[in-house]
């Protein structure tokens, strides 16, 4: 809470200046209290503020308009006095205050602090003066007062009024009673308030359905103060409460959602006041009261609410009670389920889902671990009650009803068994009627009785029937996806006994049938076994008897498998790890009592199944090892995590002498393939294994993490050995892989410190030795290591430090983060080792009498910077990429002369006429303009804009939309006013041209809002990136004021691009897509509409012949155009103009060669041009006059009209006819009609004469 102090600094200067006024008033009262010499306490404040209201209200209407801003400062310093001063002077303040609080006509600003001064006076009464009756000065009549404000019309006033009550409710004064002595006062004046406001609205409601919501709020706004105090009461009082249950749900009776709704949140309250242990005791009646307002059976508006806030009240009493509240579920279950065979849906679904939340939160964990025999009674009356509902009578509510029997078995896991048999058999025996459509909830059923029950139990009661069928009896194969979904802690010896029986017999089938070609039914067949081995790992998550079941002869059976079944070895490998790893990961919780509950094994027990599954670990791992190197590499993943899970429990003894086997058959495959090194070597692909030494490369690197530490010298020379064999590029990878590794261990961890000395030599010695493949896992290796360098060792990072550099230049993007994120790496590296030398004679390169530094980031900047020296733009260009990297992470922690520096410097790169360093520089200018201080960013504006400004004119690249895209966010930090004054006069048409643009989109988004139709874009936007630097360095909108306009263009041409694909059709016919003239049908562009022709324009003599090459009426008559629409221009000679003069016209270029724009509309980012050379024009333009004498048409080609012609330029270039009669369109195939003289001779390109 802030001081009185600082809220009085907050009124000496006011923002507003509606606040004038209490300032002129708080000065006066300062001024007041240094003229008498008194210290400015709250004490001194309070009086004289009291006196100054006391003079305000007496006097006439001269000071009335002081009332208000002294009533605020009253507020603000009334908490902050003496409560025996506020006890002393209450009669006085009330006096002042009842009439402003009781004034019809008073202003929200003057009765928010009168409530508040009100709310710090009844906080300080005490106990006697609680007592004094309403019809005195006392605070019982100030509370009055406030109920009655509490449901002003004004929200702030109403809002102001109930905080006001809630923390006087809550702030009781010392007594024996736990409730506040005006707790009575207020739940009698809500009820009261809501019973009246009820009343009216049901009046209201039958009178006329036209002013049926006229009281809703009002009602509403009641609502919301008995809600304030239950809440604030704990609970409600006793005495009130069977009339406030029944008149909340009369309330839900109207029907209005809005109403239902807030009954709920009032009942949430009261139950959640009732949850201590202090108010619990008026639960039980409560809970009475409500199951005696049992609405009628069919009643749809009151029932669902009323059995809600009965699932609620329950759901309480059993966090009190567990034990009373179980033995009450049987009545409470009979008592709902009645309610199951309604013919309202609404109704079904509000009991099951009320016997749902029963089972779920009513049944305590005590009564299915250790049940007693009255406990076992009870829960065989909720089955029975359960059973029943199975029944024909229920059968419209059969779907809410397997939802509470799959709540049930959830409920009772394994205590199902045996009680709940009937309910699986008569669910499978529905699920089995071929004309039952809910087999999806049945399977959902029954999968979570498999679940609970297990699945020998329910396999019981619902056999298979697949190897040897009972006659009358379906097999239910059906079941097998069940089992695979919900099977976990059971018995593994029912898979032995059960299921590997039935894959072998459905196996041998389809051995039986041999080499020919496969039947349906075998094909089923060999389904049934994969889906028998896939429920496998469902049997291995935590089994009960594992130790039993998982014999030497089971494991062998496995390990054929392995060897043998290709398509089972998922399903094996998983169900291995899956025996591991269940174990492992109940061994690792701490709180073990929820998951014994749950599983039935202890920790105990989890790690004896571990030492038992360790004896197998070392013949597993042989097995899994020649299965690894048998598989292909898109095959292997599933294999090398199970390697990995039984390497964890492996003893240290087998674990070194399988290393060390290992280890000499990788040293004999390495010098074998050394000694074949001259052979052409074929390329890897994933149809071939790789080679003998990759796999056991993959092996070591799997068991490196579980070593000990007398095998990590072998490891680290298998390591120096393999990292130098540049010519095997994937073996080095492999090789670099191994220091990652290790660090995810803790004995590795250890090994890296020990041992660094000798991995930052061997990375060091071996840096010209690295194959481009192996970049990226080199890089990882660096970073897993530099956590663990000494401050003694710190040399070792400036000469790693080009390295890095250089990669985060490189083509593979992941190469590139690792690269960056070694950078951030390195600098806090330095920033905690702060003040430590680093020895720079140890660095290669430099000479030995070279002097030490101190490690700071400040230092790091310089070694990175050091690269800007560089002989190849390359490097310079590599050296700004990370300077920017680096800037960024450390921004806020680097000296600002350093930035400084660097900024100036980098500014002069801008100048460079190397296109690769100033794109590197552009990128550290964005991250400049985003990141650093403005302080520090706006003098040098005037250099770094005109030096920006020079590549504003270079395309290629997208130098111009960089400039571009940098240049806004220097006006959206800056303003434009800083940008334009430093810009060049010649370039100012750009930024012009930015503002003018960010103005239009800010009037459309205006415009959008004002209409109502903004689409979303206050909404979070979506990351696109991975990084917060990635953002900052890529992204083209600013990270606290987003423009959404910014990418609308490029949004727009994105659309855009891929060309839209249109398909021209006949009239007559629809397109044959699976035609040889498909392809010629499919445009770019939208093809025009065709057009109908229109009546014609041929003169007719008085028998009716046309009238044909003879003059009209009007010069403008054109007598061959017969199907042109009015308006437009006629299709041969019109044509020929349009192909002149049209939009398509071509141009002369440069050379006297013509260009014919290729342009497609609004479809492609470019338009493409090709060059047609004036001899090719002029002989197809002579052509083309010479074939006008017949055929002009272009239409079908009637007789007499040049055969069929040509539909070309369907489109919407020059409409039917094309060029001339009888051209084809573009792309579409000739199309010979009769002989006639429609024919246009087709000229020889120059290139073939």
């Amino acid at each position: 809470m802030a001081s009185l102090e600082e809220k009085l600094d907050k009124i000496r200067s006011p923002n507003l200046q509606s606040q004038q006024q209490t300032v002129v008033v708080l000065k006066a009262v300062e001024e007041t209290l240094q003229e008498q010499n008194t210290t400015p306490t709250p004490t001194g404040y309070f009086a004289a503020l009291l006196a100054l209201l006391n003079q305000s209200v007496g006097e006439d209407k001269g000071n009335k308009e002081l009332i208000p801003s002294l009533v605020y400062l009253l507020d603000v310093v009334t908490p902050y006095a003496p409560q025996p001063l506020l006890r002393a002077k209450f009669t006085q303040i009330l006096g002042l205050l009842a009439p402003v609080l009781l004034l019809a006509g008073a202003d929200a600003p003057l009765l928010r602090p009168s409530i508040g001064c009100l709310e710090s006076l009844l906080i300080a009464q005490d106990s006697a003066a609680w007592k004094l009756p309403t019809t005195e000065i006392s605070p019982r009549r100030a509370v009055a007062g406030l109920l009655h404000l509490a449901l002003d019309p004004r929200p702030k006033v109403r809002k102001r009024a109930q905080d006001a009550l809630r923390k006087v409710l809550k702030n009781p004064p010392p007594s024996p009673s736990l409730d506040h002595p005006a707790s009575d006062l207020c739940a009698e004046t809500a009820m009261s308030s809501l019973s009246d406001l009820a009343t009216k609205a049901a009046i209201s409601k039958k009178q006329s359905k036209a002013s049926a919501g006229e009281h809703d709020p009002a009602l509403i706004h009641a609502l919301q103060l008995v809600k304030m105090v239950a809440s604030a009461s704990g609970g409600w009082p006793t005495k009130n409460l069977e009339a406030l249950c029944e008149l909340l749900l009369s309330i839900t009776k109207g029907g209005s959602e809005h109403m239902t709704m807030a009954v709920f949140d009032i009942f949430e309250m009261i139950f959640e006041g009732m949850a201590d242990e202090v108010a619990s005791a008026k639960l039980p009646r409560l809970l009475e009261i409500i199951a005696e307002m049992r609405p009628a059976a069919q009643d749809t508006q009151l029932l669902p609410p009323w059995i809600a806030i009965l699932s609620r009240g329950y759901d309480v009493s059993a966090q009190i009670e567990p034990e009373d509240t179980f033995q009450k579920l049987s009545e409470l279950f009979a008592m709902i389920s009645e309610f199951m065979d309604s013919s309202s849906h609404n109704i079904r679904v509000s009991a099951s889902e009320c016997l749902i939340s029963f089972l779920a939160n009513c049944i305590p964990d005590q009564v299915i671990f250790e049940p007693s025999i009255y406990d076992e009674k009870t829960l065989e009356k909720i089955v029975k009650l359960a059973e029943s509902l199975i029944s024909v009578r229920y059968q419209a509510a059969w779907m809410e009803t397997f939802n509470v029997l799959g709540a049930m078995f959830d409920a009772l896991r394994w205590r199902a068994d045996p009680i709940m048999n009937n309910v699986v058999r008569t669910i499978g025996e529905i699920r089995g009627s071929d004309s039952f459509v809910g087999k999806k909830q049945a399977d959902e059923v029954i999968g979570r009785a498999i679940r609970s029950m297990g699945p020998e139990a329910v396999l019981s009661v619902l056999p298979l029937n697949l190897v040897k069928p009972v006659s009358g009896q379906a097999g239910r194969a059906w079941m097998l996806p069940v089992l695979r979904d919900y099977t976990s802690n059971t018995n593994l010896q029912h898979f032995r006994s059960e299921l590997v029986p039935l894959s072998e017999a459905m196996f041998q089938r389809v051995l039986q049938h041999g080499d020919a070609p496969k039947t349906m039914g075998i094909k089923i067949y060999e389904t049934i076994v994969n889906q028998t081995w896939s429920i496998l790992p469902g049997y291995c998550d935590l089994p009960l008897d594992l130790t039993v079941a998982f014999d030497q002869s089971f494991a062998e059976m496995l390990a054929n498998i392995l060897y043998k079944q290709v398509d089972l070895r998922l399903y094996v490998c998983k169900a291995l790890r899956s025996l591991v790893e269940s174990n492992q990961a109940l061994v690792a919780i701490e709180d073990g009592d929820a998951l014994l509950l749950q599983s039935r094994l202890s920790k105990a027990d989890a790690q004896k199944n571990l030492t038992y599954l360790s004896g197998f670990a070392g013949n597993l791992l042989a097995v899994l090892f020649n299965v690894y190197s048998q598989t292909l590499p898109q095959s292997r993943g599933p294999i090398l995590q199970t390697i990995n899970a039984y390497l964890s429990i492996t003893s240290e003894e087998e674990l070194v002498v399988t290393f060390d086997r290992v280890s000499t058959m990788l040293a004999e495959a390495i010098n074998e393939s050394s000694n074949t090194q001259g052979k052409p070597k074929s390329q890897n692909s994933q149809d071939k294994a790789p080679s003998t030494s990759q796999t056991l490369m993959d092996l070591v690197i799997t068991m490196s993490a579980y070593l000990p530490r007398q095998s990590f010298g072998a490891l680290f020379n298998i390591a120096s050995l393999i990292i130098v064999r540049h010519d095997e590029p994937q073996l080095q990878k492999k090789a670099y892989k191994l220091i990652p590794r290790l660090g995810d261990s803790e004995i590795g961890k250890r090994a890296l410190q020990e041992q660094h000395g000798e991995l930052q030599k061997l990375l060091l010695s071996s840096s010209d030795k690295v194959s481009q493949p192996a970049r990226r896992e080199r890089l990882a290796a660096m970073a897993a290591l530099i956590p663990f360098i000494p401050d003694d060792s710190l040399h070792f990072i400036p000469s790693v430090l080009s390295e890095v550099v250089i990669c985060c230049k490189e083509n593979n993007e992941k190469a590139r983060t690792i690269a960056y994120e070694l950078l951030v790496t390195m600098g806090q590296r330095l920033e905690a080792a702060k003040g430590t030398p680093i020895d720079n004679s140890k660095v290669p390169h430099m000479p030995d009498t070279s002097a030490s530094v101190s490690a700071s980031i400040e230092e790091f900047f310089t070694m990175i910077s050091a690269g800007l020296a560089g002989s190849t733009p390359h490097m310079i260009s590599a050296s700004i990429t990370a300077l920017t990297r680096v800037l960024y992470e450390f921004r806020e922690s680097v000296n600002s002369e350093v930035l400084n520096d660097l900024v100036q410097t980098l500014d002069l790169f801008l100048t460079s006429n190397n296109r690769e360093i100033v794109k590197s520089v552009l990128g550290f200018i964005k991250v400049c303009v985003i990141s650093l201080p403005t302080e520090m960013i706006l003098p040098k504006l005037q250099s770094m804009v005109p030096n920006l400004m020079v590549w504003s004119h270079e395309h290629k690249g997208h130098f111009k939309a960089k400039v571009k895209h940098i240049l806004e966010r220097m006006i959206r930090r800056f303003g434009f006013d800083p940008v334009n004054n430093a810009c060049p006069e010649a370039d100012k048409r750009l930024l012009t041209n930015i503002r003018k643009t960010k103005e239009r989109s800010k009037r459309k988004r205006d415009a959008a809002k004002a209409q109502g139709a903004e689409d979303g874009q206050s909404t979070k936007r979506r990351g696109r990136f991975e990084s917060e630097y990635d953002e900052a360095l890529y992204s083209s909108e600013d990270s606290d004021a987003s423009d959404p306009e910014d990418d609308a263009p490029s949004a727009s041409r994105k659309s855009k691009k891929g060309g839209d694909a249109f398909i021209m059709e006949d009239e007559d016919e629809p397109l044959d897509l699976l035609g040889r003239n498909a392809l010629a049908s499919i445009s770019s562009t939208k093809p025009g509409k065709l057009r109908k022709a229109g009546k014609t324009k041929m003169k007719t003599d008085v028998d009716g012949k046309l009238r044909i090459g003879e003059d009209g009426d009007g010069a403008d008559d054109d007598a061959m155009v017969v199907d042109t629409p009015a308006g437009e221009e006629g299709g041969g000679v019109g044509a020929y103009v349009a192909a002149l003069k049209g939009k398509d016209a071509g141009q002369r270029g440069r050379g006297g060669r013509l260009k014919f724009s290729n342009k497609r509309g609004q479809t492609d980012d470019e338009d493409e041009e090709m060059d047609v050379s004036e001899k090719e024009v002029s002989s197809i333009r002579s052509h083309v006059n010479r074939g006008r004498g017949g055929g002009r048409g272009g239409g079908r080609g009637g007789p007499g009209f040049g055969g069929r012609g040509g539909r070309g330029g369907r489109g919407d270039r020059s409409g039917r006819g094309g060029i001339a009669a009888g051209r084809r369109g573009l792309g579409e195939d000739k199309r010979r009609g009769p002989g006639g003289e429609g024919k246009v001779w087709k000229p020889k390109s120059p290139g073939r004469r």
